[in-house]
């Protein structure tokens, strides 16, 4: 018989996130710190009005682009949070989950052999997205030196003639790292020097402890040149309700939304409705929510420092990736005895791209009091390390 296989699709790697969690399922008294998952149920108010959409019959499909309404809401939540203005019926769609607007904005923007560029470590649907476009991944990586951020020196040593997208993966998953103004006004820069363009991920842009999160889309010259993606599912816990949206110029969003029609048609119709109330009244959620994970963030980089685990400060996500290159071990292998001795998952850097060798990326998507258990089993796991390098 001869091979059902795609040779493209059997290349690719599976997500290197899933293997410990399939352990960890099957380990008795394990704690995971490792999926990108808020802890917290989606506010009642929001799942209320996707319960009232039900009740009043609204299980119909809405346009391919998404509710006319929740379009609206998106533009004025842009407005509020960076003074750009989006025309709702032109230059949005609404899609299933951010990781869907990801893959259809490459597809709808790249021929085979053009070129997307990818800070890494970052969020690892990347990378074969432009594989199954048939674009070609070029990898940018990202130094601890900078925090992780991405320098215009790095942008500009990577592009060819042949680039056509950069990825701009901030506030990053899964170092928690972010872009300030001054960093996104010498990105833009090179961006318009270069005529490229960028798809901006910004997902955890509500999920920021150092000042506003701030889009390059409000520095001048870049809106007409980026696709925005965002969602709902990190600001307003609403990761199974699976929506997410891309803002961006008319022309691209058009050929978005003709891939959308005919792969997906229009996303959940309940979580619309949910969405245009977690829009309209959902700050006070945001604010408390932001408040409990930078008390997390503060705990573990507290503790770490006790620990003496190196670990540059994050300021967005809910991530932070201390580095445990002294234990000489590869990530993959620290992360897999911690899981065996001591029963708590967390992800190798590299799961993120090889530049995040060293590293681990630990969630703290958590409620404080599974933190401190799990971090005190880190503690003992460090203490046992640093025993026997002295043997």
């Amino acid at each position: 018989m001869r091979n059902p296989l795609s040779d493209t699709i059997v290349t690719i790697k599976p997500s290197g996130i899933r293997k410990f969690f399939d352990i960890v399922s099957e380990m008795p008294d394990a704690i995971s710190l490792g999926v990108g998952e808020p802890d917290f149920d989606t506010p009642w108010h929001i799942r209320d009005e996707g319960i009232y959409s039900l009740e009043k019959g609204r299980t119909f499909y809405t346009s391919n682009a998404g509710l006319k309404e929740l379009r609206q809401e998106i533009c004025n939540y842009i407005y509020r949070r960076q003074k750009v203005s989006y025309e709702p019926l032109k230059e949005v769609i609404i899609t299933v989950g951010g990781s869907e607007a990801i893959d259809i904005a490459i597809r709808a923007m790249c021929d085979p052999g053009d070129e997307v560029l990818i800070p890494q470590p970052s969020y690892v649907s990347y990378e074969p997205c432009a594989i199954l476009a048939g674009a070609k991944p070029v990898i940018i990586p990202l130094k601890p030196e900078n925090e992780f951020r991405l320098t215009a020196e790095e942008l500009l040593e990577h592009i060819t003639d042949k680039t056509k997208i950069l990825v701009l993966p901030f506030p990053n998953n899964p170092t928690g790292a972010i872009m300030e103004k001054e960093d996104l006004e010498k990105i833009a820069k090179v961006i318009i020097e270069k005529d490229i363009f960028v798809l901006s991920d910004e997902i955890y842009s509500e999920l920021t402890y150092k000042g506003e999160h701030v889009s390059i889309i409000s520095i001048p010259g870049m809106k007409e040149r980026t696709i925005m993606i965002n969602g709902f599912s990190k600001a307003y816990a609403m990761t199974g309700w699976r929506l997410g949206y891309a803002c961006g110029p008319e022309v691209v969003i058009k050929q978005m939304t003709k891939i959308h029609q005919f792969c997906i048609m229009c996303a959940p119709t309940t979580s619309q409705y949910a969405a245009v109330e977690a829009l309209r009244n959902g700050d006070d959620d945001v604010v408390e929510m932001r408040t409990a994970y930078n008390e997390r963030r503060r705990y573990l980089m507290h503790t770490f420092r006790e620990m003496g685990l190196p670990c540059f400060e994050p300021f967005g996500a809910f991530y932070v990736f201390p580095d445990i290159r002294k234990f000489g071990m590869t990530s993959d292998e620290f992360a897999t005895r911690f899981l065996r001795e001591e029963k708590v998952a967390v992800v190798p850097g590299t799961a993120f791209g090889d530049s995040g060798e060293g590293f681990l990326r630990i969630s703290y998507a958590y409620s404080l009091e599974d933190l401190k258990v799990a971090i005190g089993r880190l503690r003992h796991f460090v203490e046992k390390l640093n025993e026997e390098a002295q043997k």
